[in-house]
Parts: structure tokens; C-alpha cells; sequence
């Protein structure tokens, strides 16, 4: 799991996320329920060649579903929000 793709899975491109990106300087991202703060800001660095100052992460679990008759889950995955550099910017769209 060193490869920067195998850590950044999806960026999330809500309304939210949005707003964080333009006011904030914040992105969000889905990235691997594996990975650290660490790798996460070296996976950042390497893809988009920015300075990251910060990363806090959110852990979600997966919730039961049920689908005509069997209980299903789906899977739990983790949200990454970076923080870059004043002057720093992503093109993500």
C-alpha cells in the first residue's frame, strides 16, 4: 500500500467539501481504511505536488442493509480532510 493510488481512492466533491476548499483551503478525500495520517500526507504530496500542513481523518462504519429478504453491509471506509499550504490549490473538477 505505498502506491499514492492505492491510499487516495475518491475525492468527494459534496456541497460541503466545496465550501471547505474555498474558504478553508481544506479538500476532502476517501482513502483506504489502512492508512495513517502520514501516508496520507506523503500520498497528497506525491499526486498532486502540494504542500499539506495538516490531516484529520474520520472512521465510518459500515452500515446493515437488507435487500429483499438477506441482511447485508455495506463496507466501512475513511474520510481524509487535508489541509494545504496558504497559496496551495487542487483543481479537482
Amino acid at each position: 500500500m505505498n502506491e499514492p493510488h492505492d491510499i487516495i481512492q475518491a475525492a468527494s466533491l459534496t456541497e460541503k467539501s466545496t465550501l471547505m476548499s474555498e474558504k478553508q483551503n481544506k479538500y476532502v478525500f476517501r482513502v483506504s481504511p489502512r492508512a495513517n495520517k502520514i501516508q496520507i500526507k506523503n500520498a497528497i504530496e506525491r499526486l498532486f505536488q502540494k504542500k499539506v500542513v495538516d490531516v484529520n481523518t474520520c472512521n465510518y462504519a459500515g452500515k446493515e442493509k437488507r435487500v429483499r429478504g438477506p441482511l447485508g453491509r455495506r463496507p466501512h471506509w475513511k474520510k481524509a480532510i487535508v489541509t494545504l499550504a496558504e497559496g496551495e490549490k487542487i483543481d479537482l473538477v
